[in-house]
């Protein structure tokens, strides 16, 4: 009898494993931070990706400058001709160069700068987005915009938050963009 509940016993602890290792497979991205910074303190070089500015009322416009000096390498969840990419970049002109870009909207109203910090909290690179005018949208920060790492390399995702995707396709969203009936 002592040796059946031995057995089972390892056994009970061998599916645990097998399971544990599954879930672990299993689990959700883990997502990288961004912190509000002051543009000042950039410095060093840069590849330089530019998204957006499709077409005059492009919204969905934003410029990320990807560290040289990391371990990562960037890339966008968005089609190719959604974007440009400078590499080599130093600091000065990337900014600058993403300043301009984010701001043709016309209802640009100011620039969020950010830093991306990877899972260790080191600085791997930084962002600028467009905030707008609060009154033209209903919010002034209209994008979610996410990073992932795997095997070194960010992968960055642009799009609407969900509130702002519900207003523009038409349905229930910010009141600027409800229907009056």
């Amino acid at each position: 009898m002592r040796r059946t509940g031995a057995r089972m016993f390892g056994g009970i602890v061998i599916m645990l494993g097998v399971v544990l290792v599954f879930l672990h497979g299993c689990a959700g991205a883990r997502y990288l931070k961004t912190q509000e910074v002051d543009p000042q303190g950039i410095t060093g070089t840069y590849t330089l990706f530019l998204h957006g500015g499709r077409y005059g009322s492009d919204l969905e416009n934003i410029a990320i400058l990807a560290g040289e000096d990391t371990p990562y390498t960037f890339e966008l969840y968005s089609p190719e001709f959604d974007y440009k990419v400078r590499k080599h970049v130093p600091a000065e002109e990337a900014v600058r160069d993403a300043g301009e870009f984010v701001r043709f909207h016309y209802a640009f109203w100011k620039p969020q700068w950010s830093r991306i910090l990877d899972y260790n909290g080191r600085v791997i690179g930084y962002e600028l987005k467009p905030l707008y005018y609060p009154l033209e949208f209903g919010y002034s920060d209209i994008l979610d915009v996410t990073y992932v790492i795997r095997d070194h390399t960010v992968t960055c995702r642009i799009q609407f938050k969900p509130e702002m995707e519900k207003g523009i396709l038409g349905e229930e969203g910010p009141l600027i963009f409800r229907r009056h009936r």
